[in-house]
C-alpha cells in the first residue's frame, strides 16, 4: 500500500446535530401509573456474526421506531429489595436493557444489556440463528434528583457488538414523577475542541517537521448497498485517510493513505431510516453511518468509524476510532449530494477522512441512478467568486467606456464653428 503523510486536529463536533437526529422516549410506571424511569435516546448497533457459510460479516441497525418499553421486563423496583429496569424491545426480538443503582447522592446505569435475534433475516441475513446477549458496565451517572444529560456519542464495545448510543437524556428514581429541571451533564458534552489547519507532508514521515510535498489525489470509485427494496446506498468517491500519530520515540508521525477502488471491497446494511456502507481496503476499514430525518425528508451523513493499522515506528500499532456527531453530505430525499471540492470528515483530533468529487445518495434511488444533485457550499462559493469578478470586469471596461464617450464627446464640443 502507498502511503503518504497528513497532519491535523479535530473540528469541533456540533451537539445540535442530535436535536436534528430522531430518537425515541420511554417511561416505566410503577403499578399505580406514577412514572418512575424516562429516558429520551438514541441508539445503533454494529455486530459481527457467522453465517451458514461460515464467512464473518458486520450487521449495522438502530433502535427502530417501532421501539417500546416492555412491562414484563421493565419495573419500577422497591428499596433494599430490587433496582429499576429498563427494558426496549424492538424489531424482530431484539432487546436493549438498561439496570440502574444508586448511593446516597448518585445514581448510575449499572448494566446495560443488549440481546439480538440472529434470526431475524433482515438484519443477519444467512445467519445461523440463534438468540445472543451481552452485558457492559457503563460511566453513566448523574446526582440524585437531576437528569442525565448528553448528547455526545458513547461507544460500548463488548465481545463482537458495539453499542453507540446520543442524545441521552434520561432520569430514573423520579422525585416528583417527571424529569427534574436540574441536570447532570456528561464529560463529554464539557469538553469542546478547537481546528487547527491541516498541511501534508512528505511520504516517508520521520517528523513533525513542516510539509514538503501535497498527497496526490486518491482515485474516484463507485460503491452501493443494496437493501429489501433495491439499492439504497448509491456513492462514488474518492478517500483519503489522514492520521497523526505518536512514535515509539515520542516524535509525531503521519499518515495518509489513499483508498485504491479496485482493491476496496464494500458491503452494508440499511432500513427504513438508517444505512451502513462499509469500506476495506488491506487492513483498513472504513464505515459511514447515514440517517433519515423524518421531519425535514433529508437524509445525512451522521457517523464514521475508522480502524486500521499503523506503520511499526507507532507507539500503538492500531487505532479503532468513531465520530458519531457528524451532520455532512446532507441532502433532499430522492436528490443526490455533490461536492467536486475536497472535503474533510473529522472523526478525531488526529484522524480525518478526505473526500474527493463526492456524490452520494441515500434511500429514495430510483433505477440505480443518481437523483437530481445539489451542489455543496464549497463549489456554489467556487462558482460564485468567478462571477464576482467577471462582474467587477464588465463593471470596469463599462465605467472605462462611458469615460471615454463623455471626454469624446466634450473635445467635439470645443472646436464648433463660432
Amino acid at each position: 500500500m502507498a502511503r503518504l503523510g497528513g497532519r491535523g486536529l479535530l473540528l469541533a463536533a456540533g451537539l445540535l446535530v442530535f436535536l436534528q437526529m430522531s430518537s425515541s422516549a420511554f417511561e416505566v410506571k410503577d403499578q399505580s401509573g406514577k412514572v418512575c424511569i424516562i429516558a429520551n435516546l438514541s441508539a445503533s448497533f454494529s455486530v459481527e456474526y457467522h453465517t451458514k457459510g461460515g464467512q464473518q460479516l458486520p450487521a449495522h441497525f438502530t433502535l427502530s421506531q417501532n421501539a417500546e418499553v416492555l412491562a414484563n421486563k421493565s419495573s419500577c423496583g422497591k428499596e433494599n429489595v430490587s433496582a429499576p429496569i429498563l427494558a426496549i424491545g424492538f424489531g424482530a426480538g431484539h432487546l436493549l436493557q438498561m439496570n440502574f443503582t444508586k448511593t446516597s447522592k448518585l445514581y448510575s446505569v449499572d448494566e446495560l444489556t443488549f440481546s439480538y435475534n440472529l434470526s431475524d433475516t433482515t438484519v443477519f441475513p444467512n445467519s445461523t440463528g440463534g438468540e445472543r446477549n451481552v452485558s457492559q458496565k457503563t460511566n453513566i451517572q448523574a446526582d440524585l434528583d437531576t437528569r442525565y444529560r448528553c448528547f455526545s456519542t458513547n461507544r460500548i464495545n463488548v465481545s463482537n457488538v458495539t453499542i453507540t448510543l446520543s442524545n441521552v437524556t434520561l432520569q430514573a428514581y423520579l422525585v416528583n414523577h417527571t424529569l427534574s429541571g436540574n441536570e447532570t451533564v456528561c464529560a463529554a458534552d464539557k469538553t469542546p475542541t478547537t481546528p487547527v489547519a491541516t498541511t501534508a507532508t512528505s511520504q516517508t514521515p520521520t517528523t513533525s517537521q513542516a510539509p514538503t510535498s501535497p498527497p496526490q489525489n486518491p482515485m474516484t470509485g463507485k460503491y452501493n448497498v443494496t437493501g429489501t427494496n433495491g439499492t439504497c446506498v448509491l456513492a462514488r468517491m474518492g478517500l483519503q485517510l489522514n492520521v497523526t500519530y505518536l512514535r515509539k520515540d515520542g516524535k509525531t508521525g503521519l499518515d495518509v493513505l489513499n483508498f485504491v477502488p479496485v482493491n476496496t471491497s464494500f458491503s452494508g446494511s440499511c432500513d427504513h431510516s438508517s444505512a451502513f456502507l462499509s469500506l476495506t481496503f488491506g487492513r483498513t476499514r472504513l464505515e459511514f453511518q447515514f440517517l433519515l430525518n423524518t421531519s425535514t425528508d433529508k437524509f445525512f451523513l451522521q457517523g464514521v468509524n475508522v480502524t486500521t493499522a499503523l506503520p511499526s515506528e507507532a507507539k500503538e500499532t492500531k487505532i479503532d476510532v468513531f465520530n458519531g456527531s457528524m451532520s455532512e453530505l446532507r441532502a433532499k430525499l430522492g436528490n443526490s449530494y455533490k461536492c467536486n471540492a475536497e472535503e474533510k470528515l473529522w472523526v478525531t483530533d488526529h484522524v480525518f477522512v478526505n473526500l474527493f468529487d463526492v456524490q452520494i445518495q441515500v434511500f429514495k434511488i430510483d433505477g440505480n441512478k443518481f437523483g437530481a444533485a445539489e451542489e455543496c457550499q464549497l463549489d456554489e462559493n467556487n462558482m460564485v467568486i468567478p462571477i464576482i469578478v467577471g462582474a467587477a470586469l464588465a463593471g470596469l471596461v463599462l465605467i472605462v467606456l462611458i469615460a471615454y464617450l463623455i471626454g469624446r464627446k466634450r473635445s467635439h464640443a470645443g472646436y464648433q464653428t463660432i
